[in-house]
């Protein structure tokens, strides 16, 4: 549960042009606030009829985040807490929408936060720490719960809820940016100067959701990690439990940690320097087979790498693939941590077996298949094919967040920020890559889509891993400058962590361009690498 819970975290920011909600004929709905908090006035986005408004000043304090993720958040100053609840009419469903403004020190600017895995939208620590910096911070739960709760997957008659997959996918995260946005300027008198959508995971996916959609809605986006392209990535990501079932082989941990050490240790020089970092993955062709024989250490016990381990870790590597061999999506990424995907635990008799990942065994079952119960381990190689298919025909136009054109969002004047993690181990980079070069093929050139979208590649660095697990970069604070001040961001200031443990300083540079070393100075400092094209441009 751990890594589960590493995993999940949300990530960081998005923006919009500030403007009022499509006029309604519902009524205003008002709350006193009490204790300072301003009386507010709600008018219901399109579509939408305002349940209830509630605002209700907090001392702030120590903030501790709900569900799963937790989180905890000191320091943070009084704010007034405004509870917009939304239906559509019709649908039955009830999304809540939450506004923290601060009482004091407010920066100007609204900071809209993402979700993680099934959740919408954020838990309390990502508000709180937006407040803590000054922000008006603004999130929605679209009415389902929390982070692996997909109770709310079907209906009473075992039927896929589309209302609520609707406002998880879209509809809610719209609707959040117009009453934030107006929320805001009741309570101060005057609009957001700048808003701001924050994602990482689930999160990133939203924010790529927003520029395409509704590319209005934010002056910035800040979307990491982003499951774009959910409905492949998700069955994708059940792939290393499906080759495993199926080889019939289970690979230990400590193996699978063998392989990835390997790896790294293989292709180390990729920049020019051993670093322990691997700058560009998807050009280490590190073959697994090279260990086959070597000795392992496991908790005591001597395990021996065998060819079958070595298959394993090569077809999770590569992705999921048809019988015929076309390839279906990208695989885990070399260096990153196999036992994410591809976990496993003892059964009764001590025997390892497949232990999935929560996120796309419940996507499988809840949605493809439709029964909660349905045993993933049971998938064989045809069948996932199938189900890969099935899952994009279905749910392609409403959960995908691929559309390359991206022209509304520039001609609005927001910016796009990325960043991904090379050895992300649960949603692959190339995704994001591959959709990045699909907007210069739309769009007609880099040149243009750097002036409004920015890619950046951080090495050996895990799946939302620079929110501060396994590293840092505050990619809020380049978007800012670059929404507020034109100063685009060739490099991201980043804090790495090395196969070492050890910290090192980068600058990540702006997709294509990769890190290189100078071939002189200490490697751990920044100033000792320089973005260049990779000799494959």
């Amino acid at each position: 549960m751990r890594r589960l819970l590493t995993v999940l975290a949300a990530g960081v920011p998005l923006a919009a042009a500030v403007y009022l909600p499509t006029a309604s004929a519902e009524p205003r709905t008002s709350a006193s606030a009490p204790h300072g908090c301003t009386t507010t006035s709600v008018k219901a986005p399109s579509g939408t009829r305002v349940e209830s408004v509630t605002a209700v000043r907090q001392e702030g304090g120590t903030v501790h985040g709900s569900g799963v993720l937790g989180g905890t958040v000191t320091g943070v100053p009084a704010y007034c807490e405004v509870t917009v609840t939304l239906t559509h009419p019709g649908d039955g469903d009830h999304a809540r929408i939450r506004t923290w403004l601060p009482v004091t020190g407010w920066n100007g600017r609204l900071q809209a936060l993402g979700g993680a895995a099934f959740s919408a939208g954020d838990n309390g620590a990502g508000l709180a720490a937006a407040v803590k910096n000054g922000y008006a911070a603004t999130t929605t739960d679209a009415g389902v719960g929390d982070a692996l709760d997909v109770g709310w997957a079907l209906n009473g008659q075992g039927q896929v809820n589309t209302a609520l997959l609707k406002n998880f996918a879209s509809r809610s995260q719209h609707e959040a940016a117009l009453v934030g946005k107006e929320v805001v300027d009741a309570v101060y008198g005057r609009p957001a100067s700048y808003s701001y959508f924050t994602g990482c995971s689930t999160g990133g996916r939203q924010g790529y959701m927003e520029a395409q959609r509704y590319p209005d809605d934010y002056d910035g986006i800040l979307a990491d990690a982003p499951a774009v392209n959910w409905n492949r990535y998700e069955l994708a990501t059940l792939w290393p439990q499906v080759v495993m079932n199926n080889e019939k082989t289970y690979v230990a941990g400590c193996k699978l940690e063998a392989f990835t050490a390997a790896a790294v240790n293989a292709c180390d020089t990729l920049d020019g320097a051993r670093d322990g970092l691997v700058d560009d993955a998807s050009r280490c062709d590190f073959d697994p087979r090279g260990l086959i024989g070597t000795k392992v250490l496991c908790e005591g016990e001597e395990l021996t790498v065998t060819a079958a381990d070595a298959t394993v870790v090569r077809k999770i590597w590569d992705g999921p693939r048809t019988a015929s061999g076309r390839k279906l999506w990208s695989g885990v990424p070399v260096g990153a941590d196999l036992k994410g995907l591809a976990g496993t635990a003892p059964d009764a008799d001590g025997d390892l077996k497949g232990a999935p990942f929560p996120v796309p065994a419940h996507w499988t079952a809840s949605w493809v298949k439709k029964d909660p119960s349905f045993d993933v381990s049971t998938i064989t190689y045809g069948q996932f094919t199938e189900l890969f298919q099935q899952a994009v025909a279905e749910y392609g136009d409403l959960m995908d967040t691929d559309d390359p054109d991206l022209s509304a969002f520039r001609t609005s004047g927001g910016k796009l920020l990325t960043w991904h993690g090379q050895a992300d181990q649960y949603i692959p980079p190339q995704g994001t890559v591959d959709y990045h070069r699909r907007v210069v093929r739309e769009t007609g050139s880099a040149k243009k889509v750097d002036d409004f979208y920015r890619l950046f590649l951080a090495p050996n660095t895990d799946h939302c891993g620079l929110d501060g697990k396994d590293g840092s970069a505050d990619g809020l604070a380049a978007l800012t400058a670059w929404v507020e001040h034109g100063k685009a961001p060739r490099t991201l200031p980043a804090t790495l962590v090395n196969a070492d443990g050890k910290q090192l300083d980068r600058n990540l540079c702006a997709y294509p361009e990769v890190s290189r070393y100078r071939g002189h100075g200490d490697p751990s400092l920044a100033t000792s690498f320089r973005c260049v094209l990779p000799s494959r441009h």
